[in-house]
Order: structure tokens, then sequence, then C-alpha cells
């Protein structure tokens, strides 16, 4: 039986052409299957309209469709920050109307979470998707790379008229900015900050009396280490030179892990001030580029590329590694570091390494003066702010003398020894001697603990001077019973081991020439080894008869309007 189905489908068409008029432009009604639209004019071919909103877009005032939720998230970023790039090329954003601290795009605690929440609260009933907010900071990036690359800073910075910023940390954006004539908090940092999850609020710094004696009354060191650890403390916050790595020596017992605790918590303080060692270059390159200041505590032993890693890290490193979800871009991670670690025996340290560190030697506490650690954080946190205040002002007179400062002779760390010499003109120490005569002590100490390069002093001593070519040398040298890992294999390892240690030979009279060339027709490379003319030794580090200096309970100290 035939059933008629052509006014059935006549219905069905009106209802979906109505249909399809309330959900699309009204320029769509224009369709090809109404004759009469058909002879009004040509078929609109043009697609209807997409709502690319993820949220759900809904009908504005006047009946009108609101914008893609990405684009209310890039209007409503545009509207509060300003956008910069940093010169290793990440973007971040600037509040307009804030602290001055640079907020990365993606990351946790970053702009797309800030945004995120805001969207919310802007328009109730919507949630941004992950899709708008991608899309969004996808926007907010390409802004970013139109601006030239500014830099951006991690606790400390330069202003542009050569003063010292110094990043409290806090939610407000303070900081203390320190010149030649004295050092002030500020409300607003002068430089461009950024943040990590390591760092930590540092508190402002309070005129409280003697700020030094009280930190030298917390520490089981003499007068000579603790002035040159009041050096190296002021140095840490001068961001363009090199700092020598802190090393805290001492036997069990002598707190070294809680002495460079403080010293961390004094310049960069952070929630996790010490960190186990790392166990590859990638691991300690994210450590590095979060934190200005960190420890590495208990290190016995130091791998090779670990103690040329530090060495990179003191004078200024880059790492290079291809970016997250990519196959061709790539991320650098540059950074310059104050680093500090405790150990029992300086032999741990390379040749290398040992040249670039500040030993500190932590005397053996008493039973009687023993504490325990929550009083000690509680003594340290009470005297923290008049131990800040204190050490800036020693920096403000390094910096009003530093650009005058001229050394007879030039050591290794010749910017940390400049600041020494600044220290000792501006308060009338004596710590770059004393941290000449530990550095000669620390390269005795390094030499003992390499059996290829006691086995070189060796040969020179018997021979005075020595001269042939690197495998004559492995045959010359006598070798152990049980070769450690690091003893040359053949020539070419030998001849490179002898430049690695050139530097540290140097430190203890004994010089290393390969300019010669044999007069065969091989002109094979000679290596020259002879001991310098003996001079006069320099003198150890001086030692006090007592380690703690006469103070005043903490929080029992002058306050600011008692001082003159």
């Amino acid at each position: 039986m035939n059933i008629p189905t052509e006014p059935v489908n006549a219905v069905n068409s009106t209802v979906n052409n109505r249909a399809r008029t309330l959900n699309t432009h009204p320029s769509d009604m224009n369709t090809p299957t109404d004759p009469a639209n058909a002879k009004a004019g040509p078929v609109n071919t043009d697609p209807p309209p997409v709502n690319t909103s993820r949220s759900g877009s809904g009908d504005g005032e006047g009946g009108g469709k609101k914008p893609p939720a990405a684009a209310r998230i890039v209007a409503m970023a545009r509207e509060q920050y300003r956008f910069v790039t940093s010169p290793d090329g990440r973007p971040y954003a600037v509040a307009l109307d804030g602290p001055n601290v640079a907020l990365p795009l993606r990351n946790k605690g970053g702009l797309r979470q800030r945004l995120a929440r805001q969207f919310a609260d802007a328009y109730p009933g919507e949630v941004a998707s992950q899709s708008a907010l991608a899309d969004a900071m996808t926007v907010l990036e390409g802004i970013a790379e139109d601006t030239d690359p500014e830099p951006v800073h991690l606790r400390v910075g330069r202003d542009s008229a050569g003063a010292v910023v110094v990043d409290l940390g806090s939610a407000d954006g303070r900081a203390v900015v320190v010149t030649a004539t004295g050092w002030n908090v500020v409300d607003r940092a002068p430089v461009l900050f950024r943040r990590s999850g390591a760092m930590a609020p540092m508190p402002a710094p309070v005129l409280d009396g003697d700020g030094l004696a009280k930190l030298h009354a917390l520490l089981n060191m003499d007068q000579s280490a603790f002035r040159q650890l009041v050096g190296w403390l002021v140095a840490a916050w001068i961001p363009d030179i090199p700092h020598p790595a802190l090393v805290c020596k001492g036997e069990q017992g002598t707190g070294k892990s809680k002495a460079a605790q403080m010293f961390i918590n004094l310049v960069d303080p952070s929630p996790a001030a010490k960190r186990s060692q790392p166990r590859d270059e990638k691991a300690w390159s994210r450590q590095a580029f979060s934190s200005w200041a960190l420890c590495l505590d208990n290190i016995s032993t130091i791998p090779p590329w670990l103690s040329d890693t530090l060495c990179k890290a003191v004078t200024g490193d880059g790492v290079v590694d291809r970016a997250l979800y990519t196959d061709d871009d790539v991320v650098v991670l540059t950074f310059k570091r104050v680093l500090a670690m405790t150990t029992i025996d300086a032999g741990a340290l390379a040749g290398d390494l040992a040249e670039r560190v500040l030993m500190l030697d932590l005397q053996l506490i008493d039973s009687e003066r023993r504490r325990s650690e929550e009083e000690l954080d509680t003594a340290f946190e009470t005297v923290r702010p008049a131990v800040l205040a204190a050490l800036f002002d020693v920096l403000a007179c390094v910096l009003a003398v530093l650009p005058s400062v001229r050394l007879e002779s030039m050591p290794r760390m010749a910017d940390f020894a400049r600041v020494l010499a600044a220290v000792d003109q501006t308060q009338g120490w004596n710590t770059l001697g004393d941290y000449l005569a530990t550095s000669a002590n620390v390269a005795t100490d390094a030499m003992e603990g390499d059996p290829f390069a006691m086995a070189l002093a060796h040969l020179v001593e018997q021979a005075g001077t020595w001269q042939g070519t690197a495998g004559q040398l492995l045959e010359a040298l006598p070798a152990p019973l049980v070769r450690p890992p690091n003893w040359p294999k053949d020539a070419t390892r030998a001849s490179g081991r002898v430049k690695r240690l050139a530097p540290l030979l140097r430190s203890i009279g004994i010089t290393v020439d390969d300019t010669q060339r044999s007069a065969d027709r091989h002109r094979h490379r000679l290596l020259t080894l002879s001991r310098t003319p003996d001079e006069e030794e320099p003198a150890s580090a001086p030692q006090d008869q007592t380690l703690w200096p006469d103070v005043t309970p903490p929080g029992s100290g002058r306050t600011p309007s008692d001082q003159d």
C-alpha cells in the first residue's frame, strides 16, 4: 500500500527550517530549498558562524553573543598586565598596578591560574576550559615576544644607577635598595624580579644593637673565620661577580648543617635551604634555576661531572635543553649562583673546585653550650632582622669604596678578593689575608686527596725538575697497587690531567710548562715540571682564644630610637 509521504516531509522540512532559523544567523535563512528565496537572489554559501567558546557563550544583552572565552581572557589580561620576555626567551606578565614581580604564564602559581579564577568570578556560571586558557596563553606569549628582552632577576639585582636591590620575597613586593650612601626598604622594587616555589619571604631589616655580634654568638667559629663569613655574606648580594662556594668543614657534632642553613636563609631564604647531592646535571640545573643561594649538605665524594658543574655555577653557567612537547625548540637556563656545602674531608674537592671555595672550620660544640634545634631556630629568627641590617650596613660601605680598590696581585677569585679588601678597608679587618692563607691550606688538602697529584709532587720533590712526554711521565710515576678511578690510563689522559692540576700544583710551588717540543723529527709535546724558588710561607689563619663574643641576649639590644 503506497502511503503519501510528501505532506509529512513537507511538515518536517518546515519544522527543520524553523529550528535552523533559531540557531543560525539571519542571513543563513536563504537556503536553496526555498524556491521563493532562490528566485530572489544568489544562494548564500557562507558557512554559519561557529561559537568558539568552549565554556558556553549564551546570549548577551540585546540578544548578541558573548565573545569566545579565550578572547575574553586575553582582554582581561591586557587590562591588568604588561607582557615581557626575559633575555633567555621566557615570557612573563607584570601587573600594571602591583608588585614589580614577573609571573610565568603557564607554570603553577602563574598567570594562567589567576586568570582562570578571575574569569569564574567575572562570569558567574561559566568556567574557562583548558582549551580556552591554552589559546589565551598562546596569544599572550605572542604579545610578549613583540617586546625587547628585559632583565628578570632572582632575589638580587642591580638598578640602572648601580644600586644593589634585594627582593624581600613578600606578597607586597617590597625590596631593600643598597647604595654607597646607605640602604632603605622600598614598597616597589626598581628592577623586575621573578619568584619560585623554592623561595621564602625575608624579614625586613631592623637596626637593633650589634647585629654582627648577635650572629657570631650563634656560631662556633673563631673571629677570623667569622669575619671571612661576613665578607662572603656581603658579597653574596652583589649579583654580577663570581662567588666562591662556602664550605663548612668539621667533624660530626660541629653543627655544620645548621650553620650552613642559617647562612643560606640570610642571603636567600628557602623552605629547603639544604639540598641533597643532585643525581645528574639536569636535576642540578633545575635546582639552581629556582634559587639564588643553596646548600649541598653532607658531601662526601664529588664525581667529576658535579665538580665541573659547581665550578661553572660559581663563575656563570648555562644549560640548553629541549623544550617540553617539542622536537626542535630549546630552552636555555642561565645562572650564576651562591653555593654552600658541608663536608668532613676537604680532600673530596677536586683541584679546580678547591680554588673556588672559601673554607670555614667549625669547632666542636661542648655539651654545656649545645642548644636544641628548636631553641636555635627561635634565636636565629629573633636576631635575623638585626643581622640583616648590620650586613646591609657593611654592604653599603663596600659599595662606597669598591670602585677604588686595587690589589697588588690578583688571586683566582679576584672579584671576591676585591670585596674582602673593601671590607677590610671599611671595617679595619684582615679578611683578605686570612682568605688567601686558608686557600693555600685548601689546596694542600685537595692535593692529599688526589693520588695522581701527590705522585707528581713526589716526583718533583725527588728530581727537582723533570721533563718528558706524557707517556714517559706515566712510566716515571710509580703506579699504585690499586689504581684509583681517576688515574690516567694513557698518555693523552695523562697530559689532560696534568693541565687540570696545574693551578693546584702552582699553589704548592710546582710549575707546569707544556710549550716545548722534542728536538727529533716527531716533535712530541714535552711536559716540564719544576719547583719554584721558595718564598715566605703564608701564615695560617690566626686562632682566637674564645669562639663566642660577649653579646646581650636576643631581643634586649638597643632599639633604633636609642641609637645615636
